[in-house]
C-alpha cells in the first residue's frame, strides 16, 4: 500500500471565524500545520504517495507543502476549488485517477492521534474497507457504528466513533457518480452486505472540530514540552 488520501477540502463552518483567513488543514497544532502532522506520519510509516483534495482557500494548501520532497514524498493536489467541496465520498470519486487501483489509506484532515498508519495493510478477502474505531468522545456520545468479531454491523448496543482513519478498495468508489457525496451513507450500505471490517483504538485520538477544541489540544502538547 503506497498511497494515502487526506480529506482536507471541507469548509470548518464550526471552526471559524479561523478558518475565515486560512483552510482548517493549515492551523497549527503544537507550532505546525496540522496537515503536516499527517504528512509527517505517513511518510515516516513508508506511504510514498499522497493524495490530497483541496476546495476552501485550497489554494493555500500547495503552497505552503509544495511537491512533498521535503518529507521525501509525492503530493498530489486533487483540486475541488471550482465545484466547491465535494464531501468525502465525492471527493475520493473525483481523486480516483490519481489513487489508481490498489487498495489506500484515507485520513480526514482535521483529526490528531497516534494510530500508527500501517502501509503493509491488507484487505481480507470480500472486505471493501477497514475503519479505525474510537472510543465515543464527549461530542458524539452515541457514536457511529457497532463492531462484532472484526466486522462493522447493522445492528447493537455497544456504537463507536468512526475515527476518520480507513483502508479502501477503490472498487468501494469506481460505480458512484460524480458530485457532492457523503461517506457515510455508501459505508452503512456496504455493512448491511458484510463488506466492511474494522478495529478499535484506544490511544490518543481527537476530532480538532472547533476552537476550543483546537485550544485544548495546543495547550496538551506545550503542557507536555
Amino acid at each position: 500500500m503506497k498511497k494515502a488520501m487526506i480529506l482536507a477540502a471541507g469548509r470548518g463552518e464550526r471552526m471559524r471565524p479561523l478558518t475565515d483567513k486560512f483552510p482548517k488543514p493549515l492551523l497549527e497544532i503544537g507550532g505546525k500545520p496540522l496537515i503536516v502532522w499527517h504528512i509527517e506520519k505517513l511518510a515516516n510509516a513508508g506511504f510514498k504517495e499522497i493524495i490530497i483534495n483541496i476546495a476552501h482557500l485550497g489554494y493555500m494548501i500547495p503552497e505552503a507543502l509544495g511537491d512533498g520532497s521535503k518529507w521525501g514524498v509525492k503530493l498530489h493536489f486533487s483540486d475541488e476549488q471550482n465545484e466547491g467541496a465535494l464531501e468525502s465520498a465525492g471527493g475520493i470519486v473525483k481523486a480516483l485517477p490519481l489513487i489508481g487501483s490498489e487498495p489506500f489509506l484515507i485520513v480526514n484532515g482535521d483529526v490528531w492521534c497516534d494510530y500508527e498508519f500501517d502501509n503493509n495493510f491488507e484487505l481480507d478477502d470480500g472486505i471493501l474497507a477497514h475503519l479505525i474505531l474510537v472510543p465515543n468522545p464527549e461530542h458524539n456520545p452515541k457514536g457511529d457504528f457497532v463492531l462484532h468479531d472484526g466486522k462493522l454491523i447493522g445492528e447493537g448496543v455497544v456504537r463507536y466513533t468512526f475515527s476518520g482513519i480507513g483502508y479502501y478498495d477503490p472498487d468501494l468508489f469506481y460505480s458512484l457518480e460524480y458530485g457532492k457525496r457523503a461517506l457515510a451513507p455508501i459505508l452503512t450500505q456496504s455493512i448491511s452486505h458484510g463488506l466492511v471490517s474494522g478495529v478499535l483504538f484506544d490511544g490518543e485520538w481527537r476530532d480538532i472540530g472547533t476552537p476550543e477544541r483546537l485550544d485544548a489540544l495546543n495547550c496538551a502538547l506545550f503542557s507536555q514540552s
